[in-house]
Order: C-alpha cells, then sequence, then structure tokens
C-alpha cells in the first residue's frame, strides 16, 4: 500500500466523474464517449485511480472509492460539464 494519507483519497473532478460512470457499468469506450475523451484517455484515468484506490481491478474502483470516503458514487450527481452531453 502506497499513500501515507489516512482519509480521503485526494481525487480530480474528471477522476470523480469516471468513478461514478463506472459505479454505473460504463465501459471504457462509454466514458469516453460521455466526457468527450479517447477510450485510451479513460483506460489511463481508470489506471491513476486504481493506484491511489489501491485497487488490481477496475470494476474494484467504485467499491474501494466508498471504502475510504463513506460516500456512494452512485449518489453522486455528475458535474455540470456533462449536463449538456448527449443533449
Amino acid at each position: 500500500m502506497r499513500g501515507t494519507d489516512e482519509t480521503k483519497p485526494d481525487l480530480t473532478e474528471r477522476q470523480l466523474q469516471i468513478v461514478v460512470l463506472i459505479a454505473r457499468g460504463c465501459s471504457n469506450d462509454e466514458v469516453g464517449e460521455r466526457l468527450g475523451i479517447s477510450p485510451r484517455t479513460a483506460k489511463a484515468h481508470c489506471d491513476v485511480l486504481r493506484q491511489k484506490l489501491g485497487v488490481p481491478r477496475r470494476r474494484q474502483i467504485p467499491a474501494a472509492f466508498k471504502a475510504l470516503t463513506g460516500e456512494d458514487p452512485l449518489a453522486r450527481e455528475l458535474a455540470p460539464a456533462l449536463a449538456g452531453a448527449g443533449g
């Protein structure tokens, strides 16, 4: 385990958006489409999230986020940047 912070992980707003989308079951292609980024960039964000949250698998990101923060990622609202997406 890496990291000296014993409280919440330091995540960017974009990383929080990705946690929510993963929790909703989105693939990297779907994450990319919804956020206006490439699937490869979405995967890179997932790789960083796995490292920050200390999990080996992408699917474990939402559970690790909830365990570390006490927040259910499915209860989070997506940032306003997504409000106009798909419309």
